[in-house]
């Protein structure tokens, strides 16, 4: 058989190399550097898969009403509105008792205005603390004889039914409901103290009451002056003050009347 021809040999071909797979390569740099436009997406992915989840969880709290018979959801509904309707009364209870506690209060507090009130006005009435306000300073000098204990207390009552509030001799003697003259050597002796003229004496009250309560005709200062002979003179300071106080003396058989 004659030689087949030689067939010439086929050049090995070089291994080509693996050639990239763009799907894959694309996948991997969004992974690794995402563009803006896919981190926008993955947020909205992100807020769409959260609210599903949230409707998910609400349609399954609704899912415990939903097997109910009508009764039954209206017995559901009566035990809430017995609920409501409690709740109603009992903030209407504790606002009524908040107001009652209010009012209470506040007739406590002027209840104790009023008797703090009443025990200065009784105190000043009283003589037992230093006083100070409008009024006269009224002074009486003896020149051609004694002036006597009647005229003096004369003086003193008109002064009162005038309104007098506090009154003082001398700068330290404080005159009092109680409070009695007598003769005396050498001047007139006022709750068991001498008490010598000139006799000054402050008055608080309303200066022009308690002037014409002294000079009206046949009154205090005319007595004064054509009876005793003695010289009066009436002043209007700006502010009168009376800093003498009478101890305070507890009843030996006065008591308070039944209810007091």
């Amino acid at each position: 058989m004659p030689d087949e021809p030689d067939q010439p040999d086929k050049p090995d071909q070089p291994d080509r190399p693996d050639r990239p797979e763009p799907g894959r390569d694309r996948l991997r740099g969004a992974l690794s550097r995402p563009s803006r436009r896919q981190a926008v997406v993955a947020v909205l992915l992100a807020v769409l898969g959260f609210t599903f989840v949230v409707q998910v969880r609400d349609t399954k709290a609704n899912d415990t009403y939903a097997g109910l018979r009508e009764s039954e959801l209206i017995q559901v509904l009566d035990g809430l509105t017995g609920t409501a309707e409690r709740a109603r009364r009992e903030v209407d209870r504790l606002e009524s008792r908040r107001d009652a506690l209010l009012d209470e209060n506040q007739a406590r507090a002027a209840a104790l205005d009023e008797a703090e009130q009443r025990v200065r006005t009784l105190n000043i009435i009283a003589g037992l603390v230093p006083v100070a306000g409008e009024g006269l300073r009224i002074t009486i000098t003896e020149t051609t004889s004694r002036v006597s204990v009647g005229s003096l207390l004369d003086t003193v009552q008109e002064l009162r039914t005038a309104g007098a509030e506090a009154m003082e001799f001398n700068d330290e003697i404080r005159l009092g409901a109680d409070s009695s003259f007598q003769n005396a050597v050498g001047g007139i002796e006022l709750d068991d103290q001498l008490l010598e003229p000139p006799y000054v004496l402050d008055v608080i009250g309303d200066p022009h009451v308690l002037r014409t309560a002294l000079t009206f005709s046949t009154g205090p200062v005319e007595t004064l002056e054509t009876l005793d002979g003695a010289k009066v003179t009436i002043e209007e300071p700006e502010r009168v003050e009376v800093t003498s106080v009478r101890e305070a003396v507890r009843p030996a058989y006065a008591e308070l009347g039944t209810g007091q």
